[in-house]
C-alpha cells in the first residue's frame, strides 16, 4: 500500500509557551503566554538534518532524540508513513525546565508540522486527534491543551482521551513570569507530591479551582483568593524553596501569584497598571518578563515575516 504524499515547500509553525495548574487547577488548568518557539519543517530527499537557535541551542540533541524530531515520527506513522528525509530548524524560545511548557511547545510544533507538509493530513489527524496524540507523547493535557488550542483551557481525560475547553481570559489580565537562572526537572517536582491529601485540603481547591474559572475571564478581582492551593506547591517547596518563598511574598503584596507548572518559575497575574511595579518586586536574582497572553494557539504561519 502506498504511503502518504508530502508538500515540496516547508512549512513554519509557531507555538506558544503556557503555564499549567494556576494555583488550584493541578493537572487540568493551563494558560497561552505570549512568548513563542518557532518551527520550520521540510521534507527532504534523504536523511535527517536538525538546526537550533536559541533555547538549548547548545544542549539539546541533533539527531533522532531531539523532542520535535520525537513527534514528528510518531505523528508521520499516524499519518500513513514517514518521508524519505527531514530537514528541522528550531528558533527557541522559551526556558527549557523552567514550568513554561517548553516540552509542551516542541511536542506540538512537531505533531502539526506533521500534518501539515502531509497532503491530506488534517483529514487523517484531526484537532480531536492532535490534542489526544500531544497528551499521549506529553503525558498529561494540561500545557498541550493550552499550546494547542491558546487562551485558557481546562483538561480533562474521558475513557482514556484528552478533552480541552478554551475560554478568553479577562482582556485586561497581564501575566508576569519571573524566571530563575536554574532549571529544575518535572520529574523531581512530581516526585515530591505525596499519594494521598486531607480531604479538607482537596475540597479547598475544589472550591478555588471553580472559582479561578471565574477570576480569570470574568471577576479579576477575584485572583488572589481563587489562586490558593493546597495540593502542590507547598509539598514541592524542598525543590525549589526560593520560588515559594517568592510565591509567599507576592501574595503578602496582594497579588495573585503561583508556580508555573512544576516551577521553579513563578506566574503572576496583574493589570497594565501594576504589572511594571509587580516585575520589580522579585529582586535580581530573577529574570522578570511583562508577557501577553496568546489567543491563537499553536498555528502554522507563512515563511517570510518578522519573528
Amino acid at each position: 500500500m502506498a504511503g502518504p504524499a508530502f508538500r515540496a515547500a516547508a512549512v513554519r509553525v509557531r507555538v506558544p509557551a503556557t503555564s499549567a495548574n494556576l494555583g488550584p487547577g493541578f493537572d487540568a488548568f493551563g494558560l497561552a503566554l505570549g512568548l513563542y518557539d518557532d518551527v520550520v519543517v521540510r521534507v527532504a530527499d534523504a536523511g535527517l538534518h536538525v538546526d537550533i537557535a536559541g533555547e538549548g541551542a547548545d544542549t539539546l540533541a541533533r539527531d533522532e532524540k531531539h523532542l520535535v524530531v520525537r513527534s514528528l515520527r510518531t505523528a508521520f506513522d499516524l499519518l500513513g508513513g514517514q518521508p524519505r528525509g527531514l530537514e528541522v530548524v528550531c528558533a527557541n524560545r522559551i526556558p527549557h525546565g523552567r514550568g513554561l511548557g517548553s516540552s509542551s511547545a516542541a511536542i506540538c510544533a512537531g505533531i502539526i508540522a506533521a500534518r501539515a507538509v502531509t497532503i491530506g493530513g488534517p483529514s487523517v489527524l484531526d484537532d480531536t486527534a492532535l490534542l489526544e496524540l500531544a497528551t499521549e507523547i506529553e503525558g498529561h493535557p494540561d500545557n498541550v491543551a493550552a499550546c494547542l488550542l491558546g487562551g485558557f483551557t481546562v483538561a480533562w481525560s474521558e475513557g482514556g482521551a484528552a478533552r480541552a475547553v478554551r475560554m478568553d481570559p479577562a482582556p485586561s489580565l497581564v501575566p508576569v513570569v519571573f524566571v530563575p537562572a536554574t532549571p529544575l526537572l518535572t520529574e523531581t517536582a512530581r516526585g515530591l507530591l505525596p499519594r494521598s491529601v486531607p480531604h479538607v485540603d482537596a475540597a479547598a481547591n475544589a472550591g478555588r479551582a471553580a472559582l479561578l474559572v471565574e477570576a480569570l475571564t470574568r471577576r479579576v478581582d477575584l485572583l488572589l483568593p481563587a489562586t490558593e492551593d493546597r495540593l502542590h506547591q507547598e509539598y514541592r517547596a524542598p525543590a525549589m524553596p526560593e520560588t515559594l518563598s517568592l510565591v509567599n511574598r507576592l501574595r503578602g503584596e496582594g497579588v495573585p501569584a503561583v508556580v508555573s507548572g512544576a516551577g521553579p518559575t513563578v506566574l503572576a497575574l496583574t493589570d497594565d497598571g501594576a504589572a511594571d511595579k509587580v516585575s520589580r518586586l522579585a529582586g535580581g536574582a530573577w529574570a522578570a518578563h511583562r508577557l501577553s497572553l496568546d489567543a491563537d494557539g499553536a498555528c502554522v504561519l507563512p515563511l517570510a515575516g518578522g519573528q
